[in-house]
């Protein structure tokens, strides 16, 4: 059960309700999670128009986002954010086996080695960010400008911090997201 009450749109000021039903419709089914966010209105006002901007004109490959979403996800063991971008990284070509092992990029078979590349960096980010080698930003630099590291930065960090909030709060599952992907598998 959710920790604090969600807040439908219907009870936001206009600005926030159109930002609440635009994120759903760009993003998908994010209620339980904007419900929540919606006690605090300037993270719902800010956050939530960021990632919109950053989906419609990000410069890093959505399936690149996704891996390091999904990533970061399965290392916290986050089930809602498992459960609502996992069908994401399916769209982007990975299959619901892949997705399940996408910690053991090494020697995955649906991943190239960009991909491969963006699970190390956000397994690297999420578990011990202040032991980076610059080798790996060096690798990083080959395929990524400074713009578009900052911003898999970004996604990967907000990621690791909506596993928390998710977590915390308990947020329960939309009933039109796919059960949870067992973390770790």
């Amino acid at each position: 059960m959710p920790r604090v009450r969600d807040i439908p749109p219907d009870e936001l000021p206009d600005p926030l309700r159109q930002i609440y039903l635009q994120f759903i419709a760009e993003c998908g089914p994010f209620r339980n999670q904007l419900g929540a966010l919606s006690h605090v209105p300037a993270a719902l006002g800010h956050l939530m128009p960021m990632l919109i901007e950053l989906r419609q004109g990000g410069r890093v490959a959505r399936r690149h986002i996704e891996l390091a979403v999904v990533t970061v996800s399965r290392l916290n063991a986050c089930e809602y954010c498992i459960a609502h971008h996992a069908p994401m990284l399916t769209v982007e070509g990975l299959s619901e086996h892949g997705v399940d092992r996408i910690l053991n990029y090494r020697d995955h078979d649906e991943l190239d080695d960009v991909d491969r590349l963006v699970v190390e960096y956000a397994m690297a980010v999420t578990q011990d960010p202040q032991r980076i080698r610059d080798g790996l930003f060096d690798r990083l630099r080959q395929h990524f400008d400074d713009a578009q590291i900052v911003e898999l930065t970004l996604r990967i960090s907000l990621a690791g911090f909506f596993n928390r909030f998710n977590d915390v709060l308990q947020i329960e599952h939309e009933p039109e997201v796919l059960a949870p992907v067992a973390p770790g598998s």
